[in-house]
């Protein structure tokens, strides 16, 4: 799919030449091979029963993989889960400081907006943890982690500290420190790192907003044209080519919402950023709408996602604050997080 301006905003968004292929080789189709042991899964029908069939292993999990060959148990990813949880409404029940500046380069801005509503008062070796320049390289992060592990992590009764770092500071020994900081980063980096380039992806695709749009179907149509999760990964398994005999025996199954959210047969006008479609739609139960995973399986972070991007967004809003009309172009790379590499985020010009 070539570079097109989008109608609403002039605005260029230049895929990465491997998500533009896909989109120009493989849009409205329901199955295809896209290397000689891996299929290519798109069709909203077959999606479903590829999903249905069984649960993630522990290796297809996007946040709690093993980690340095130590496996995370459901009940602890789902302790974890409901820890971080805790301190995002925590967070929620405070207001964006009202000098916060929100302009400048997004995600990055919002990124260190989150870092500070949610884990402020974290020790700075733990806060060190959610550097988004940790992304370039696993070694970085476990240098830094192994650094940070050195000592025992002590938080002071009266701290502010999240919940999150209350429950790493129960590691003791060196290792299981290792262990704890990383299950952190795991943790807490995919938040912050998600919620601010989802508003960043809103903010490029579609601002300035009609003021009649809410900021639920304005997140909800990001998501939809750049969904941060845009493929799903499946093992070879002997439920899927009983489910569809192109898929044989050995080969992985890659389930692209990036697909499914464009699909013509699908979406009225796919391409197109309109936000006022969700006022008619349930994203819990439209065909091919996958953002946060099937519904047999939802991501664990849509119930924080959600609300921490509508709040940045409504504060965005408020402030008047817009894409730099002297930026036309944006490219998205391809990264496992989907989504614009950077938007200038400035205050919205006065007319004349």
């Amino acid at each position: 799919m070539p570079a097109a301006p989008t109608l609403t905003t002039g605005r260029t968004t230049v895929l990465s030449p491997r998500l533009a292929a896909l989109l120009d080789d493989h849009l409205g189709k329901d199955a295809f091979r896209l290397e000689p042991d891996t299929m290519g899964v798109a069709g909203h029908e077959l999606t479903d029963r590829i999903l249905a069939a069984r649960r993630a292993t522990e290796t297809e999990r996007p946040t709690f993989k093993p980690l340095h060959g130590r496996s995370i148990s459901r009940p602890e990813a789902s302790s974890v889960t409901q820890t971080v949880g805790r301190d995002v409404r925590k967070a929620l029940t405070h207001p964006i400081p009202a000098g916060a500046d929100l302009s400048g380069p997004w995600p990055l801005t919002g990124h260190m907006l989150l870092r500070d509503m949610v884990l402020g008062g974290d020790p700075g070796r733990l806060k060190m943890l959610m550097s988004r320049n940790l992304e370039l390289t696993p070694i970085l992060t476990w240098t830094v982690i192994a650094a940070g592990a050195a000592l025992p992590l002590r938080i002071p009764a009266t701290s502010a500290a999240s919940n999150l770092a209350e429950l790493t500071a129960q590691a003791g020994s060196y290792q299981d420190r290792r262990y704890a900081m990383g299950i952190y980063r795991r943790a807490a980096a995919p938040v912050c790192f998600t919620v601010s380039t989802l508003v960043a992806n809103a903010l490029w695709l579609g601002a300035p907003f009609d003021d009649e749009a809410s900021n639920r179907n304005i997140v909800l149509e990001s998501l939809r044209l750049l969904p941060p999760s845009w493929n799903i990964l499946r093992r070879a398994s002997p439920e899927y080519p009983e489910i569809d005999p192109r898929i044989g025996p050995a080969d992985d199954v890659l389930v692209l919402p990036l697909l499914s959210h464009r699909d013509p047969a699908l979406w009225e006008d796919p391409n197109e950023f309109r936000p006022e479609r969700w006022d008619e739609l349930d994203p819990d139960h439209t065909p091919g709408y996958l953002p946060f995973g099937h519904v047999s399986e939802r991501c664990w972070g849509r119930h924080m996602v959600m609300p921490l991007a509508e709040l940045l967004l409504d504060r965005l809003r408020t402030d008047g604050l817009t894409v730099d009309p002297d930026q036309r172009r944006a490219k998205v790379p391809l990264l496992g997080l989907l989504g614009v590499e950077e938007v200038r985020v400035t205050r919205a010009r006065k007319a004349l």
